[in-house]
């Protein structure tokens, strides 16, 4: 079974997003959120656009909504762009 994944390149708002492994980062960000077909959570990174290292979005793993993973990523680029420290939807 191949991951579901979907890739967006966002500008974070006043604030940022909030990563486990480094706290606060802003600016240009690129967002990941994938997950195993019939998986409950997903898993959300972040990194800023065109570096190499990767985190982890604080509150991932994320649980899948019915609506499904697509409207999980749209969720988490909205937060990010809205900035003050987003986090995943837990």
């Amino acid at each position: 079974m191949t991951a579901e994944r979907y890739v967006d390149e966002v500008t974070a708002g006043p604030g940022g997003a909030m990563t486990d492994e480094v706290g606060v980062i802003t600016g240009d960000l690129t967002i990941a959120t994938s997950a195993a077909p019939g998986e409950p959570r997903a898993r959300v990174d972040i990194q800023y656009t065109g570096a190499e290292e990767w985190y982890v979005l604080t509150g991932s793993p994320a649980p899948v909504p019915p609506e499904g993973l697509a409207a999980l990523h749209a969720e988490v680029v909205s937060r990010v762009r809205a900035g003050g420290a987003a986090e995943a939807p837990r």
